[in-house]
């Protein structure tokens, strides 16, 4: 649950954090006859989770500061929590934010990275947001730890074999079938599974990016020192 609650926070904040809202607990809306829900959006649906999580420590702060603890509060502190339980980074945060009302279901389909983006496109989808190359590079980092649906990367592990480390695509087939059992679920990163750690710069070093998306930022592009750099 770790890794879902970072990704939570991180969807939640990343589709309108440069129009100067974002991380405003827009996406623990559900759907009204007035809210189309970012829950129902193509990359959250059937696969972002933690909102239980968030929705129990509401309830929990209600009790003892009715009125005063938001959503969006909770669930930025729960991720940057999560991130110090595995190893990772910790950081001061201002609270005070204040959460949203209406969703964003309308941003949140086209704007969020997916699994399958080439490298151009990541650099403007970041660069979009506000957000530089390098801290894409550092963001994608948190593929260090979570797992993956097999049908986001049955494609590399199967026909994609000029820039995947043959172990790592061997083991793949192994828990993903060519066809079928499309939500078997696979480890992003196989040596340090429940760790935040710098391992994930280190594989994309050895082909072992599962994403096609995590590869790109290693294959003699642009972000390529970004990489080294961390490893």
């Amino acid at each position: 649950m770790v890794a879902s609650l970072i990704r939570l926070h991180f969807y939640d904040c990343f589709v309108q954090i440069g129009l100067m809202h974002g991380c405003d607990a827009s996406i623990l809306l559900d759907e009204t006859p007035t809210i189309v829900s970012e829950k129902t959006a193509l990359p959250n649906l059937g696969s972002v989770r933690g909102y239980g999580i968030i929705e129990d420590a509401k309830r929990e702060a209600e009790k003892t500061c009715p009125g005063v603890v938001s959503c969006a509060d909770i669930l930025a502190v729960a991720a940057r929590d999560a991130s110090t339980h595995v190893g990772g980074l910790s950081w001061t945060m201002k609270l005070g934010r204040r959460d949203s009302t209406t969703a964003s279901h309308t941003f949140a389909e086209p704007d969020l990275p997916g699994p399958f983006d080439p490298l151009s496109r990541l650099i403007f989808a970041f660069a979009n947001k506000g957000l530089s190359t390098r801290d894409m590079v550092a963001l994608s980092g948190s593929h260090s730890i979570g797992q993956a649906q097999c049908f986001l990367f049955r494609d590399r592990i199967y026909n994609n074999g000029a820039d995947i480390n043959t172990g790592l695509a061997s083991t793949r087939r192994h828990r993903c079938p060519q066809e079928y059992q499309n939500g078997n679920l696979a480890p992003l990163d196989l040596v340090t599974p429940n760790q935040l750690y710098n391992n994930y710069f280190k594989n994309l070093r050895q082909q072992k990016g599962l994403f096609q998306s995590d590869q790109v930022l290693l294959s003699g592009e642009s972000t390529d020192d970004i990489v080294l750099a961390e490893t």
